[in-house]
Protein backbone atom coordinates (compact mmCIF):
# COMPACT_ATOMS: atom_id res chain seq x y z
CA UNK A 1 0.00 0.00 0.00
CA UNK A 2 1.49 3.34 -1.05
CA UNK A 3 1.69 6.18 1.45
CA UNK A 4 0.44 9.65 0.65
CA UNK A 5 3.07 11.81 -1.02
CA UNK A 6 3.79 15.53 -0.75
CA UNK A 7 6.40 18.06 -1.87
CA UNK A 8 9.33 19.50 0.04
CA UNK A 9 11.66 22.29 -1.10
CA UNK A 10 15.11 23.59 -0.22
CA UNK A 11 18.64 22.27 -0.55
CA UNK A 12 19.11 20.71 2.89
CA UNK A 13 15.57 19.33 3.12
CA UNK A 14 15.89 17.54 -0.22
CA UNK A 15 19.50 16.35 0.21
CA UNK A 16 18.86 14.86 3.64
CA UNK A 17 15.69 13.15 2.40
CA UNK A 18 17.76 11.56 -0.40
CA UNK A 19 20.34 10.38 2.13
CA UNK A 20 17.75 8.84 4.46
CA UNK A 21 17.28 5.12 3.65
CA UNK A 22 13.92 5.19 5.44
CA UNK A 23 12.52 8.00 3.29
CA UNK A 24 10.92 7.14 -0.05
CA UNK A 25 11.72 9.86 -2.60
CA UNK A 26 9.50 9.53 -5.64
CA UNK A 27 10.68 12.40 -7.83
CA UNK A 28 13.24 15.17 -7.71
CA UNK A 29 13.06 18.44 -9.64
CA UNK A 30 16.40 20.19 -10.06
CA UNK A 31 18.05 23.00 -11.93
CA UNK A 32 21.24 22.12 -13.83
CA UNK A 33 23.25 23.93 -11.16
CA UNK A 34 21.64 22.10 -8.24
CA UNK A 35 22.35 18.76 -9.95
CA UNK A 36 26.06 19.68 -10.01
CA UNK A 37 25.85 20.64 -6.34
CA UNK A 38 24.36 17.26 -5.42
CA UNK A 39 27.36 15.50 -6.92
CA UNK A 40 29.74 17.92 -5.17
CA UNK A 41 27.98 17.31 -1.85
CA UNK A 42 28.14 13.53 -2.21
CA UNK A 43 30.98 12.59 -4.60
CA UNK A 44 31.20 8.97 -3.39
CA UNK A 45 27.50 8.15 -3.67
CA UNK A 46 25.05 9.04 -6.41
CA UNK A 47 22.08 10.23 -4.37
CA UNK A 48 19.76 10.42 -7.37
CA UNK A 49 20.74 7.10 -8.97
CA UNK A 50 17.40 5.37 -8.27
CA UNK A 51 15.16 8.44 -8.33
CA UNK A 52 13.20 9.97 -11.19
CA UNK A 53 14.90 13.29 -11.92
CA UNK A 54 13.38 16.17 -13.87
CA UNK A 55 15.27 19.28 -14.83
CA UNK A 56 13.54 22.64 -14.58
CA UNK A 57 14.62 26.24 -14.59
CA UNK A 58 14.26 28.43 -11.51
CA UNK A 59 11.02 30.02 -12.67
CA UNK A 60 9.42 26.63 -13.26
CA UNK A 61 10.37 25.53 -9.75
CA UNK A 62 8.94 28.72 -8.25
CA UNK A 63 5.44 27.32 -8.65
CA UNK A 64 6.19 24.76 -5.91
CA UNK A 65 6.95 27.42 -3.32
CA UNK A 66 6.30 30.89 -4.72
CA UNK A 67 2.93 31.43 -3.01
CA UNK A 68 4.46 30.62 0.39
CA UNK A 69 7.52 32.81 -0.07
CA UNK A 70 9.96 29.91 0.48
CA UNK A 71 13.25 29.80 -1.43
CA UNK A 72 13.58 26.43 -3.15
CA UNK A 73 17.29 26.97 -3.99
CA UNK A 74 16.83 24.80 -7.09
CA UNK A 75 15.68 21.72 -5.14
CA UNK A 76 12.17 20.23 -5.03
CA UNK A 77 11.25 16.64 -4.17
CA UNK A 78 8.11 14.57 -3.95
CA UNK A 79 8.42 12.29 -0.94
CA UNK A 80 6.35 9.87 1.11
CA UNK A 81 5.79 10.10 4.85
CA UNK A 82 8.09 8.18 7.16
CA UNK A 83 6.60 5.33 9.18
CA UNK A 84 4.87 6.46 12.36
CA UNK A 85 6.91 5.80 15.48
CA UNK A 86 5.48 4.15 18.59
CA UNK A 87 6.40 5.96 21.79
CA UNK A 88 5.58 2.84 23.79
CA UNK A 89 7.94 0.68 21.71
CA UNK A 90 10.72 3.26 21.54
CA UNK A 91 11.19 3.63 25.30
CA UNK A 92 11.46 -0.11 25.94
CA UNK A 93 14.79 -1.04 27.54
CA UNK A 94 16.10 2.54 27.24
CA UNK A 95 17.13 4.97 29.95
CA UNK A 96 18.32 8.55 30.34
CA UNK A 97 15.93 9.78 27.65
CA UNK A 98 14.97 13.39 26.98
CA UNK A 99 11.89 14.26 24.95
CA UNK A 100 10.46 17.65 24.07
CA UNK A 101 6.67 17.85 24.10
CA UNK A 102 4.88 20.60 22.16
CA UNK A 103 1.49 21.54 23.57
CA UNK A 104 -0.39 23.17 20.67
CA UNK A 105 2.66 24.78 19.09
CA UNK A 106 1.33 25.37 15.58
CA UNK A 107 3.67 27.71 13.67
CA UNK A 108 5.48 25.56 11.04
CA UNK A 109 8.56 27.79 11.14
CA UNK A 110 8.84 27.42 14.92
CA UNK A 111 8.27 23.67 14.80
CA UNK A 112 10.90 23.29 12.07
CA UNK A 113 13.40 25.32 14.09
CA UNK A 114 12.70 23.24 17.22
CA UNK A 115 13.30 20.06 15.21
CA UNK A 116 16.60 21.48 13.98
CA UNK A 117 17.57 22.37 17.56
CA UNK A 118 16.61 18.90 18.78
CA UNK A 119 18.84 17.26 16.17
CA UNK A 120 21.71 19.64 16.95
CA UNK A 121 21.63 18.99 20.70
CA UNK A 122 20.79 15.26 20.71
CA UNK A 123 17.25 15.34 22.08
CA UNK A 124 15.81 11.82 21.76
CA UNK A 125 12.52 12.86 20.22
CA UNK A 126 9.65 15.31 19.98
CA UNK A 127 6.10 14.53 21.04
CA UNK A 128 3.38 16.37 19.12
CA UNK A 129 -0.38 16.22 18.87
CA UNK A 130 -1.11 14.54 15.56
CA UNK A 131 -4.01 16.87 14.72
CA UNK A 132 -1.89 20.00 15.18
CA UNK A 133 1.30 18.78 13.48
CA UNK A 134 1.75 20.27 9.96
CA UNK A 135 3.44 17.15 8.64
CA UNK A 136 3.33 18.22 4.97
CA UNK A 137 4.41 21.82 5.49
CA UNK A 138 7.13 22.96 3.09
CA UNK A 139 7.93 25.78 5.51
CA UNK A 140 8.47 23.34 8.39
CA UNK A 141 10.78 21.15 6.30
CA UNK A 142 12.71 24.19 5.07
CA UNK A 143 13.05 25.59 8.61
CA UNK A 144 14.24 22.20 9.88
CA UNK A 145 17.02 22.36 7.28
CA UNK A 146 17.14 18.62 6.68
CA UNK A 147 16.78 17.67 10.36
CA UNK A 148 13.34 16.12 9.82
CA UNK A 149 15.36 13.09 8.74
CA UNK A 150 17.34 12.97 12.01
CA UNK A 151 14.75 13.46 14.77
CA UNK A 152 12.21 11.00 16.14
CA UNK A 153 8.74 12.55 15.86
CA UNK A 154 6.09 10.87 18.01
CA UNK A 155 2.59 11.84 16.88
CA UNK A 156 0.02 11.17 19.58
CA UNK A 157 -3.74 11.64 19.61
CA UNK A 158 -3.75 13.17 23.08
CA UNK A 159 -0.87 15.00 24.79
CA UNK A 160 -2.27 14.51 28.29
CA UNK A 161 -2.63 10.77 27.81
CA UNK A 162 0.95 10.56 26.54
CA UNK A 163 2.28 12.53 29.53
CA UNK A 164 0.31 10.34 31.96
CA UNK A 165 1.73 7.21 30.33
CA UNK A 166 5.31 8.50 30.47
CA UNK A 167 5.01 9.56 34.10
CA UNK A 168 3.99 5.98 34.88
CA UNK A 169 7.19 4.86 33.10
CA UNK A 170 9.47 6.92 35.39
CA UNK A 171 9.66 10.12 33.37
CA UNK A 172 9.71 13.53 35.07
CA UNK A 173 7.69 16.24 33.30
CA UNK A 174 9.06 19.79 33.41
CA UNK A 175 6.69 22.48 32.19
CA UNK A 176 8.30 25.72 31.02
CA UNK A 177 6.45 28.73 32.41
CA UNK A 178 7.77 32.26 32.83
CA UNK A 179 5.81 32.58 36.10
CA UNK A 180 7.81 29.84 37.80
CA UNK A 181 10.24 30.79 40.55
CA UNK A 182 12.69 28.00 39.69
CA UNK A 183 15.24 28.34 36.90
CA UNK A 184 15.69 25.30 34.67
CA UNK A 185 19.47 25.45 35.25
CA UNK A 186 18.85 24.40 38.88
CA UNK A 187 17.69 20.95 37.74
CA UNK A 188 20.28 18.15 37.48
CA UNK A 189 18.47 16.56 34.48
CA UNK A 190 19.33 13.00 35.42
CA UNK A 191 17.12 10.11 34.36
CA UNK A 192 14.18 10.34 31.94
CA UNK A 193 12.75 13.79 31.33
CA UNK A 194 10.00 15.49 29.33
CA UNK A 195 10.42 19.16 28.40
CA UNK A 196 6.90 20.54 28.03
CA UNK A 197 6.51 23.72 25.97
CA UNK A 198 3.22 25.55 25.53
CA UNK A 199 1.79 27.35 22.52
CA UNK A 200 3.32 30.54 21.14
CA UNK A 201 0.54 32.77 22.45
CA UNK A 202 -0.98 31.13 25.51
CA UNK A 203 1.64 28.84 27.00
CA UNK A 204 0.78 25.46 28.52
CA UNK A 205 -2.95 24.76 28.81
CA UNK A 206 -4.26 24.50 32.37
CA UNK A 207 -5.48 20.93 32.02
CA UNK A 208 -2.09 19.94 30.56
CA UNK A 209 -0.09 21.82 33.19
CA UNK A 210 -1.43 19.49 35.87
CA UNK A 211 0.59 16.68 34.29
CA UNK A 212 3.81 18.60 35.00
CA UNK A 213 5.83 17.46 38.00
CA UNK A 214 7.65 20.79 38.10
CA UNK A 215 7.36 24.22 36.51
CA UNK A 216 10.62 25.90 35.54
CA UNK A 217 11.66 29.01 33.64
CA UNK A 218 14.48 30.51 31.61
CA UNK A 219 15.85 33.58 33.34
CA UNK A 220 15.83 36.56 30.96
CA UNK A 221 15.98 40.34 31.15
CA UNK A 222 12.93 41.46 33.16
CA UNK A 223 12.28 44.24 30.67
CA UNK A 224 11.63 41.64 27.96
CA UNK A 225 8.32 39.79 28.02
CA UNK A 226 9.40 36.48 26.52
CA UNK A 227 11.63 34.56 24.12
CA UNK A 228 10.55 32.96 20.85
CA UNK A 229 9.77 29.31 21.58
CA UNK A 230 12.43 27.94 19.21
CA UNK A 231 15.07 30.14 20.87
CA UNK A 232 13.92 28.94 24.29
CA UNK A 233 14.15 25.33 23.14
CA UNK A 234 17.69 25.86 21.79
CA UNK A 235 18.87 27.28 25.13
CA UNK A 236 17.33 24.41 27.09
CA UNK A 237 18.45 21.63 24.72
CA UNK A 238 22.05 22.88 24.68
CA UNK A 239 22.21 23.15 28.47
CA UNK A 240 20.82 19.65 28.99
CA UNK A 241 23.20 18.14 26.43
CA UNK A 242 26.13 19.70 28.30
CA UNK A 243 24.83 18.47 31.66
CA UNK A 244 24.31 14.94 30.41
CA UNK A 245 27.90 14.82 29.15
Amino acid sequence: MNKRSFFIVGKHAVLEALKNPNRKVLRVFLTEESKKNIHRESPKKNLIKDVKVYFRNKKELDKYSGNEGILHQGYVAEVEHLDNLSLKEYIKNKSDLTFACLDEVTDPRNIGSIIRNAASFKINGIIVKERHFPDESKLMYKSASGCMEHVNIFKVSNINTALKFLREKNFWVYGFDARSKKEFTEVDWKGNNILLFGSEGYGIKKHTEKYSDFLVKIEINQNIESLNISNSAAIVFHHIMKRKK
